[in-house]
């Protein structure tokens, strides 16, 4: 694919918050999905079955037992469901309030604002309300903001936004303390493949990864049984950490034919496996399928945080998960090369995924 099809957006941004705030009654046809595709809302209250949630403060301790149990959630976790809360983490309640004040704050601002930082395909980085760039594309219900956190070479300030005022400091001690969760997480993982404990740290780059923040906005939505906030996709990186709205559920987890509404408990993370950890684990450990269903009585603010390989280092399964049982289900592939196919396509469930798999 060629970059100039990278180059702006195929037609006119509408923001989704205008539509909403504009008391419109209906929603417009190009965010009514095709019925395939539309939530069922009368199952999209909490179920009983929801994702695994896990206290962490064992990891830290003495007591190696609690340690051994710990990670042995975590491995179940990866393997029955692809997504895990964890609490007593590390990362301050007062931190992780405070980004969501700020993120609550600055999708308040007046537009013009908000549309000194508008986005384009080329990077994506700013204030956006589409991902893919195929013209005619049906849209979801939300708007949000993209940055780049790591490398410190893609880490530009003056793109992110200057209010409310304390937004880039908020940012930048958020996103420091969200690496460091990472890297206890991925060595967690590591440990539970068999691996060394550094393996997928080492096999992401090192100290030199990627991460970026999405946030997202959902704005009340006034027939939110037609439309998504955001489809059902894998995400195309290592691993997510998502700070939810705990006021109101949205995220829904593919568990077989089932979605699952997850309940999120108070200041917790949501944890899931992005598609480079499905590559890099055979798909021992898959990325799941998610989406995230609107209200009409409610808006929603959640932050994605994406810790994700260096970009240009070809990912492939890990030589010691390759046996004649189970060969190399992927070949390597750049993370560049990986998302370029998102940032084309929009959110497609699991198709980059099965498209990528070796010949047999």
């Amino acid at each position: 694919m060629s970059c100039l099809r990278l180059q702006d957006w195929p037609e006119p941004i509408v923001r989704v918050q205008s539509l909403s705030d504009s008391g419109l009654p209906v929603v417009p046809d190009r965010y009514i999905k095709p019925p395939s595709q539309r939530p069922s809302l009368d199952s999209a209250s909490p179920t009983e079955s929801s994702i695994p949630l896990i206290d962490l403060g064992g990891l830290f301790g003495d007591d190696a037992n609690l340690r051994a149990s710990i990670i042995n959630r975590i491995s179940e976790a990866c393997t029955d469901w692809g997504f895990f809360q964890v609490v007593n983490h590390g990362v301050s309640p007062v931190l992780m309030d405070q980004m969501l004040q700020v993120w609550r704050q600055f999708f308040h601002l007046p537009i013009e604002l908000k549309q000194v930082h508008a986005n384009s395909p080329r990077t994506y980085e700013g204030y956006g309300s589409r991902l893919g760039v195929e013209k005619g594309a049906i849209l979801d219900w939300s708007d949000y903001f993209f940055l780049h956190y790591l490398p410190s070479s893609l880490k530009d300030y003056n793109k992110w936004p200057a209010l409310p005022n304390s937004c880039r400091e908020v940012i930048e001690e958020y996103g420091k303390e969200l690496v460091k969760l990472c890297t206890i997480l991925m060595k967690v993982l590591s440990i539970n493949l068999g691996l060394g404990e550094d393996y997928l740290q080492n096999m992401f780059g090192g100290d030199d990864i990627g991460s970026c923040l999405r946030v997202n906005f959902y704005p009340k939505c006034p027939q939110p049984d037609l439309t998504l906030g955001l489809s059902s996709h894998s995400d195309p990186g290592g691993m997510t950490l998502l700070l939810p709205d705990d006021r109101v559920a949205g995220l829904q987890v593919r568990k077989g034919d089932n979605w699952v509404t997850v309940k999120p408990a108070k200041h917790a993370f949501i944890v899931n496996i992005g598609d480079q950890i499905q590559v890099l684990s055979n798909a021992i450990y898959k990325s799941v399928e998610h989406r995230v269903i609107v209200n009409s009585a409610e808006e929603r603010v959640s932050l994605a945080f994406f810790y994700n390989p260096k970009s240009d280092l070809p990912i492939e399964p890990a030589k010691e998960l390759v046996t004649p049982d189970r060969p190399a289900l992927y070949p390597p592939m750049t993370f560049n090369e990986y998302r370029l196919y998102i940032r084309t396509k929009g959110p497609c469930g699991k198709s980059q995924m099965e498209s990528q798999k070796s010949p047999r």
